[in-house]
């Protein structure tokens, strides 16, 4: 069966590039099978790559219809994707980690993000309030300043920070402007927007606009 290259989402029917979707083939055993890495052998579908789309798939048998065969859709594939995703995530923080792409640590991540060598800045989830507001506006001073908007993700427990980053206790940590930081950046924003998108840096983004608004008609 050949390939269905023209990428529409089976749930919107809508077009969309490589990163805005997850590919889907069938496996040996007639199961629906997510393809991240956009490599696995076989006639591909394509959904919008959050998991409400995923999931409206599954529920509506979209993939069968997509396929024109009875397959078996696992019970947890949005699960699946999720997993597929953060391992991807936690595995190139490793390597940019080992690469010197990445600094740990309240201090050194507000230092890194006030110098602009920041590309985007990590919070556990457990990560106080204290710490991420420091951090928060380190980060809208840099944009007043006219640095770089530099995003946050908070998409990890510590535990699972730490044994990528090979520490302890990893509560902040901040992916440098590098190369190996870039390839990073491309799966965390792909595990982010699965998720749902991270509504605290849009805000935060909105609060910049709102003053430098505000700062505007008082000139």
């Amino acid at each position: 069966m050949d390939e269905m290259n023209d990428r529409t989402c089976i749930v919107t029917r809508r077009q969309a590039e490589a990163d805005e979707l997850i590919r889907f083939v069938v496996g040996p055993d007639s199961a629906v099978v997510p393809d991240i890495k956009r490599n696995l052998p076989g006639r591909g579908c394509w959904v919008t790559a959050d998991r409400l789309h995923i999931d409206k798939a599954a529920a509506k048998n979209l993939f069968a219809r997509a396929f024109k065969a009875q397959v078996a859709v696992p019970a947890n594939l949005g699960d699946m994707v999720d997993g597929l995703l953060s391992r991807s995530a936690l595995g190139m923080l490793g390597l940019a980690r080992k690469a010197g792409a990445v600094v740990l640590g309240a201090a050194k991540v507000e230092a890194a993000v006030r110098d602009g060598q920041a590309l985007f800045v990590l919070h556990a989830t457990e990560a106080s309030d204290d710490g991420v507001r420091k951090i928060t506006q380190a980060r809208r001073a840099t944009v007043h300043l006219g640095g770089p908007a530099i995003l946050a993700y908070k998409l990890f427990p510590e535990a699972e920070l730490s044994l990528a980053l090979g520490g302890t206790n990893v509560i902040h940590a901040a992916v440098l402007a590098q190369d190996a930081g870039k390839a990073v950046e491309k799966r965390m924003v792909a595990l982010d927007r699965y998720r749902g998108g991270t509504p605290d840096d849009l805000a935060m983004l909105a609060a910049v606009a709102d003053e430098d608004d505000a700062a505007e008609d008082m000139e």
